[in-house]
């Protein structure tokens, strides 16, 4: 069912330094040649006071913001509709849409979940979303999860304003060389949970749940599909000419391209090497049945004799070999005995018990 667009409200309203900031404002600040400046806790202050200065950009970083506060922010920046639609709606795919001047840049975070054991796991890798609007004089970013916080970029950022002094896509690098190292991070942790169960699955008479292999087959698709879709953007942004995106940080995002590279060839072996344990784990479980059924057909053959001897001695004639005779049961239990000693022996021989 096709959902229904969001409305975005156009009010344009008088900025007021005083109005509280909504819960979902993190942080909002004006940088001029890559200083912050002071007071300006409001979207629409620092915005008019870039606007003023003719100079500088405004960076206003929200937390999973409400339609409501939203609607307000894409009024001040004459955000375009689809893509605040986006924002709200949320779980996108990474990707990069121009609407005007306005760049729209989508970045799937991931986060390694600590666990004793990848056999034992629930839950390997958790993704969350940061999304961009770049302008002229401004960056808006939107982020969802817990775990892709920006206040300490910010800070580090900050901290050298160098690095801010080529204007607001400085940051949209910072944010995306941030978010392409803690790729780098999980693959490496991934790395060694895939050595591990890679030893488990080979070692010998070891229990292999291949249920638990597809867990880990589905947490590695997650971070495929968070990696690969990436790669499209970032060489737009490296080789292309986008607005606001100036020489000098398209050479940035040059570097951090070629780093997503190296998440994703990795990425593509630990799939490939994965699926290969799953066909061995497949494999072992299907080798580990047939031994127990050849188990269970050794002992059914072995408990079929004494049921034969059971079987015909029960019937109850009255021209029996034993009813007349002293010795007629023992010897007929020491020959069911001797028959089925001869069947272990036979079974254990070829390795069927």
């Amino acid at each position: 069912m096709a959902r229904e667009p969001l409305i975005i409200r156009r009010r344009r309203r008088k900025p007021d330094t005083d109005r509280p900031r909504p819960k979902s404002v993190v942080d909002c600040a004006v940088y001029v040649d890559g200083e912050r400046l002071s007071g300006f806790a409001d979207h629409e202050a620092a915005f008019a006071e870039v606007r003023r200065r003719r100079d500088g950009f405004v960076w206003i970083g929200l937390y999973e913001p409400t339609v409501t506060e939203i609607e307000a922010v894409a009024e001040t920046f004459d955000l375009h509709e689809l893509a605040v639609e986006d924002v709200v709606q949320a779980h996108q795919r990474p990707k990069l849409e121009r609407y005007g001047d306005t760049l729209f840049m989508v970045l799937k975070t991931v986060h390694y979940v600590e666990h004793e054991s990848p056999t034992t796991a629930n839950e390997i890798v958790e993704t969350g979303e940061i999304m961009a609007f770049l302008g002229k004089n401004f960056i808006v970013t939107v982020r969802h999860g817990s775990h892709s916080r920006l206040s300490n970029l910010r800070a580090d950022l900050e901290a050298e304003p160098e690095r801010l002094k080529p204007g607001a896509a400085a940051v949209l690098h910072a944010i995306a060389d941030k978010v392409v190292d803690h790729y780098l991070a999980v693959s490496e942790a991934f790395e060694d949970d895939i050595d591990e169960l890679e030893t488990h699955v080979f070692a010998p008479r070891s229990a292999v749940d291949a249920e638990q292999m597809y867990l880990v087959k589905r947490e590695i698709v997650e971070l495929r599909r968070a990696v690969m879709p990436l790669a499209a953007p970032l060489r737009r942004l490296a080789e292309g000419r986008m607005p606001h995106v100036p020489e000098q940080v398209r050479s940035y995002f040059r570097d951090v391209d070629d780093h997503l590279t190296t998440v994703t060839d990795r990425v593509t072996n630990f799939d490939d090497l994965l699926t290969t344990l799953v066909d061995a784990t497949l494999a072992k479980v299907s080798l580990q049945q047939n031994n127990d059924m050849r188990k269970i057909t050794a002992y059914a053959a072995i408990i079929a004799v004494p049921t034969m001897v059971v079987g015909v001695y029960g019937m109850n004639f009255d021209y029996m070999p034993e009813t007349h005779w002293k010795y007629g049961y023992p010897i007929i239990m020491l020959l069911t005995l001797i028959g089925c000693m001869i069947l272990y022996r036979t079974f254990k021989r070829n390795r069927w018990l």
